[in-house]
């Protein structure tokens, strides 16, 4: 597999602060090339020389860069527009010459034009034979050569190997040093149609260059696959594709999606694949080819490909879990294989870490697990998944209220849309397949009428019976933040999806789960993030006073309420039930930091700051019915599961737990 690659990334006249924003995540890609246009037209535009002064060393300065040379000035172009030929046709030779001199040390290939069978980028129609193209591009092509850098023919797009061969023909081809292949099988070019495969489109190519000079290279200029349907999983199998072709350098477009209100040559937002692009968001967010780059290179992405296969399997005696390679659902998958039974995972590996909850299920289990890097907003392969379970259990979720207040849209599209996704998915196969939901305490709001006063290093209600018991489920419920009104949304549905249509379905309103296999962030899973700064001997920011009290449950016990409700859920379908840790595991943020500094023998470094909206200074689940009607109860205690959480962290990250150990 070839580790040459590199991105493409169209700047346009004055994003400075995109470029500066851009250039360290593609360092960090492990990139080393980057292709950028230099517009011909934009050049004599106003201010369009100083642009490119700025641009080009500030681009080779942390990458190899290719200019891509193309777009002719309307007033120098015989039909008024940027895709026209010159009117003088040496013109481009001499604008070529021109950057050469003002540029030519910030890189060492000059594209030559792009996508010439593309109407929007070169009217053949005012030249169907070629004969303007082949005679300005030629002679430049020669001109570079001869002032000693490297010329690059821009590649068709689609590829026409009757176009190429006509290149050589016409003498251009034996005066470039490389020539541009594009291809976006999946995206542009329909796989049932025109797309052959990276071997034969490449091959044929390598025949017809052959011909004409055998020493020319062959380089995917671009490449790309668009998630518009959220399918980064496939993103991430067609870049480890494109690396395997037959080809000396590949460009991947792009790295970041294009901002929603650029417009593309066919206008704003005519096809929004062409607004999904890149390897992370607009804004930035990283998308899982994006995050698996920066996180573990080439090597990860192939690993992470490998073990997640495309095909799904249709065994009815498969047991599915949407969220299967996150936290809970890993172990929840663990538990099942290791009784025997057969899991698919439904995930869309969006969350850092949880490719190695997948590889260490794969490692202990084998053939019982199959994976299916898929999304819950992917509704077509939401139902094929679903059409051969014979259990559901539905954990996938967009988890942090954080991120819910930042992108709400996103978070109902997952937590509200997704889950409706699964229910109908469930109700198209015909059969009684039961499913349990992961709902969340949210559901009942912040609690603002509660009168909770401060006791030492923990809050608590003055309500004796709440303080007792904690809260229940006949508690009205009030959706807080967009996370709490998606996650409610959802926890309805699937309530009334067991009324409406007799689907096997209940709900468990879970509290704070920790334990083994968590990858907690500030965002989410705030134990494990706790431990992981802590033995990190990093700082701790806490939100609030830290006096706010959680009831803790560990992961082995949250699966045995799983378990338990399915193992009676036509009993129990239609019922939502709350799973914490009980008065029993009623713990504060400062009790929890108080005991890591017992485990860890030092005491963490640690800032307050303000309240984040929608946290709840108290929240204490009443588990009386899920016990009553299951006869599940939590087995273990909050120190000893802390203690138990803490030691496999220091084993996942080769840490030492405590400080003499640190010190020996």
């Amino acid at each position: 597999m070839s580790a040459d690659f590199g991105f493409v990334e169209w700047f346009r006249p004055g994003e400075y602060d995109r470029v500066e924003a851009l250039m360290p995540a593609l360092v960090a890609s492990g990139a080393r090339h980057l292709r950028t246009h230099v517009s011909w037209a934009e050049y004599h535009a106003p201010g369009g020389q100083e642009w490119f002064d700025w641009l080009l060393p500030r681009l080779a300065r942390d990458l190899d860069v290719l200019p891509c040379v193309h777009y002719t000035p309307p007033s120098l172009s015989r039909t008024g527009r940027s895709s026209g030929a010159p009117k003088v046709l040496k013109d481009y030779a001499d604008f070529i010459d021109m950057a050469l001199t003002r540029h030519g040390q910030h890189f060492t290939h000059v594209e030559l034009w792009n996508e010439p069978n593309n109407l929007l980028d070169w009217d053949w129609r005012e030249d169907p034979d070629f004969d303007l193209f082949c005679e300005m591009v030629g002679g430049a092509a020669h001109w570079v050569q001869h002032r000693g850098w490297k010329a690059v023919l821009g590649g068709a797009a689609p590829f026409d190997p009757y176009w190429l061969n006509l290149m050589g023909e016409r003498s251009v081809l034996g005066v470039v040093d490389a020539v541009g292949f594009h291809g976006f099988p999946g995206t542009w070019d329909s796989e049932a149609a025109s797309w052959r495969g990276w071997d034969m489109h490449l091959g044929e190519m390598r025949r017809i260059l052959d011909r004409h000079n055998p020493d020319a290279h062959i380089w995917i200029t671009e490449t790309g696959y668009s998630t518009w349907r959220r399918d980064e999983i496939e993103q991430a199998r067609r870049f480890v594709r494109s690396l395997q072709a037959p080809a000396d350098r590949v460009y991947w477009y792009a790295w970041a999606d294009l901002p929603a209100d650029v417009a593309v040559q066919e206008g704003l937002w005519f096809d929004p694949r062409h607004y999904h692009m890149g390897a992370v968001a607009a804004g930035g967010q990283p998308k899982l080819l994006g995050r698996l780059l920066t996180e573990g290179g080439v090597g990860r992405l192939q690993e992470l490909t490998q073990l997640a296969s495309p095909t799904v399997a249709r065994a009815q005696d498969s047991v599915l879990i949407t969220g299967g390679a996150g936290f809970v659902g890993a172990n929840l998958a663990d538990a099942l294989m290791r009784d025997g039974a057969r899991v698919t995972v439904l995930d869309n590996l969006s969350r850092a870490g949880v490719e190695r909850n997948l590889r260490w299920l794969a490692d202990r289990h084998g053939d019982r697990l199959h994976a299916v890097p898929a999304d819950l907003r992917d509704q077509p392969s939401v139902a094929e998944v679903v059409a051969g379970a014979s259990a559901v259990f539905h954990l996938a979720a967009q988890t942090a209220v954080t991120t819910s207040l930042t992108a709400p849209m996103d978070d109902f599209e997952v937590n509200a849309r997704g889950t409706l996704n699964v229910l109908e998915a469930v109700r198209a196969t015909g059969r009684r397949v039961p499913m349990v939901f992961a709902s969340t305490n949210k559901v009942y709001g912040a609690l603002s009428d509660l009168t909770v006063t401060d006791s030492g290093d923990r809050c608590g209600p003055t309500d004796n019976a709440l303080s007792a018991h904690g809260v229940a489920e006949d508690r009205p419920l009030d959706f807080c933040t967009p996370y709490g009104c998606s996650k409610g949304v959802a926890d309805q549905y699937v309530l009334d999806y067991a009324k409406s249509y007799a689907i096997p379905a209940a709900v468990l309103r879970m509290s704070c789960i920790y334990g083994p296999r968590q990858f907690g962030t500030e965002d989410q899973g705030w134990v494990a993030h706790f431990l992981i700064r802590a033995l990190e001997g990093r700082p701790i920011t806490v939100f609030g006073t830290g006096r706010q009290v959680r009831d803790v449950l560990h992961v082995s016990d949250a699966v045995a309420a799983y378990r338990a409700l399915m193992g009676d859920i036509n009993g129990l379908s239609g019922r939502a039930f709350n799973l914490g840790g009980g008065p029993a595991n009623a713990v504060s943020l400062r009790e929890v930091l108080d005991h890591i500094k017992g485990i860890t023998g030092t005491a963490p470094r640690v800032a307050y700051q303000d309240w984040r909206q929608g946290d709840q200074p108290w929240f204490v689940a009443d588990t009386r019915a899920l016990q009553a009607a299951t006869g599940w109860q939590p087995r273990m205690g909050w120190k000893d599961g802390l203690a138990d959480l803490a030691a496999w962290l220091a084993r996942d990250r080769g840490l030492p737990l405590s400080r003499e150990r640190r010190s020996a």
